[in-house]
């Protein structure tokens, strides 16, 4: 609702984000954005972190939740620098995120004053659309083109605003963007009548999973059309979501990310039907097919880039929901098939004393948490003990970085928390991963953000140490930072947190603080020491 009649650009732009819902606005602001946000109106939440990446990371979290645009402001050249990382993970996790630039006053660009940004193209190719308006009245429409661009796109959308243009009058121009768009998802059987056929032909179908499936509708989906073809189902490598319950008898694991393993995993099987994402994400270049002669591969994505670039003898460009809910009605059902597929591994042994190493902690946050908990995922040599004690029981149960990069989960975590309260949310962070993102602990603090950051504290980046190993060129030149205290970091930053070194403290703590998750309004930091692992498999 208006809160008073619109004179300014500033203004009209207000009630573009009333109107689209896009109330929220994350910053870390400097002079360029002043103009737009003094006296910023109390129906609009302005979050406040400490660097850009946070910005960006929170702003990724609370999307990713919703499913639904936010809204980054930054800061001109040293913003939209800092944040570019985090931009680029925002579009590998389908986040749609409107990126607001600040520039410097239009009337004197020309002259390049102190602060000017040569911005456009600074975040490459990451940002879905780019736009810096013509003239000040068309800020109005071109952020609310950006709301629709993001949605489409599924990535960032930035819009670069010279500090000028939100006191321009506004003279009530044209918006150039409509006010709602109509995205249909309904799938024909004349649409999926080639790939039923492929599937029908199929002596031994598997189905592979991305995070482009991570839906209700999609798990059911999945789950039906697993069923019907009796076949299992394997998760994406490095995916960034969960594409199917990774506790159903069906789910059959995390395909390799080198092309000789995923040829071994995927053996015997005729067709592979990727849904959610391309085929297929690999780590390790490796010469060699991606499957075996006499494998042939089909793909079901709403991302357009997705399936173009997947070799596959069929794609389907169509909602993953929609399409997999037809399949499972059209084929034919086959005979019933065997549904263990996959042996659950054995819990790591209970330990009293000794050195704890991340499967322990793992293990016992997996006896613990509820199966609505979201776990948030940044700790790269731990990852393949977090897939195995850990599945995704529940949509939105998984999250990780898909672009690799470090420094998302902790202010992924604090975003995710602040639009879903209802859920618990524990960010599981390697403490080298953690220093990237720490001043997210703030935010989190400030707002009253009860999620649970579990660091695994192993005093150096083990996943770097372990590669350098493999390479087989010496010793790294890089050393440990053992001395980086991430607790004390965090109560620096006004985060509560607690040291842990002994199995008993960490059950202790854990059975103490598990319970609280879905109402606590307060962040806690548990900064654990763990021995490196002892080795890392991608």
């Amino acid at each position: 609702m208006s809160t008073g009649p619109m004179s300014t650009v500033r203004d009209a732009t207000f009630e573009v984000l009333r109107r689209t819902g896009m109330t929220t606005i994350f910053s870390n602001p400097g002079s360029t954005e002043v103009p737009l946000l003094a006296g910023m109106p109390d129906d609009l939440e302005f979050i406040l972190a400490l660097h850009e990446g946070s910005v960006v990371g929170m702003a990724t979290g609370w999307a990713i939740a919703h499913g639904e645009p936010a809204v980054a402001l930054l800061h001109t050249t040293a913003g939209l620098g800092n944040a570019v990382s985090a931009i680029a993970t925002a579009r590998a996790n389908r986040a749609p995120v409107v990126v607001v630039v600040g520039q410097q006053d239009r009337r004197h660009l020309a002259l390049e004053p102190f602060l000017a940004g040569r911005l456009h193209g600074l975040a490459g190719d990451y940002p879905v659309w780019t736009e810096q308006p013509v003239r000040a009245q068309d800020v109005p429409g071109a952020i609310a083109r950006a709301r629709h661009e993001a949605v489409t796109g599924r990535g960032p959308a930035l819009v670069i605003v010279p500090m000028d243009d939100w006191s321009a009058e506004w003279d009530g121009t044209v918006e150039a963007a409509p006010t709602a768009v109509v995205r249909p998802a309904a799938v024909g059987d004349r649409d999926l009548a080639p790939l039923a056929s492929l599937i029908t032909e199929a002596d031994a179908p598997a189905l592979v999973v991305g995070a482009g499936a991570d839906s209700a509708e999609a798990w059911a989906g999945l789950v039906a059309l697993a069923d019907r073809l009796g076949c299992p189902v394997w998760q994406e490598s490095f995916g960034a979501r969960a594409g199917f319950p990774q506790d159903h008898p069906r789910f059959a694991g995390f395909l390799p990310a080198d092309r000789s393993g995923l040829r071994g995993a995927l053996t015997g099987h005729d067709l592979v039907l990727v849904v959610g994402a391309a085929a297929f994400r690999q780590y390790p270049y490796e010469s060699g097919p991606l499957v075996e002669t006499g494998t042939r591969i089909a793909v079901v994505s709403d991302d357009p880039a997705e399936v173009h670039r997947s070799p596959a003898v069929l794609a389907v460009l169509a909602d993953p929901a929609a399409a997999c809910a037809r399949l499972a009605d059209m084929l034919p059902e086959r005979p019933a098939a065997p549904q263990a597929l996959r042996t659950a591994s054995p819990p790591p042994p209970a330990r009293s004393d000794g050195p704890l190493r991340a499967a322990h902690v793992l293990h016992e946050l997996a006896v613990r948490l509820p199966p609505e908990a979201i776990v948030v995922e940044e700790t790269p040599s731990s990852r393949p003990d977090l897939h195995r004690l850990l599945p995704a029981r529940r949509p939105l149960g998984f999250v990780s970085a898909a672009m690799g990069g470090l420094g998302f989960a902790l202010p992924a975590a604090v975003g995710l928390r602040m639009a879903l309260p209802y859920r618990p949310v524990v960010g599981v962070v390697g403490d080298g991963s953690a220093i990237y993102g720490i001043q997210a602990l703030w935010s989190a603090a400030h707002y009253g953000v009860g999620a649970l950051f579990v660091v695994l504290a192993n005093g150096r980046y083990a996943v770097m140490d372990r590669l350098a190993e493999k390479n087989g060129a010496g010793k790294a030149p890089w050393p440990a930072f053992t001395e980086v205290s991430l607790s004390a970091m965090a109560r620096s930053f006004g985060c509560p947190a607690i040291r842990l070194d002994s199995h008993g403290d960490l059950l202790a703590t854990l059975d103490e603080v598990v319970p609280t998750l879905a109402s606590r309004t307060e962040p806690l930091l548990l900064d654990i020491a763990v021995m490196p692992d002892a080795e890392f498999r991608p």
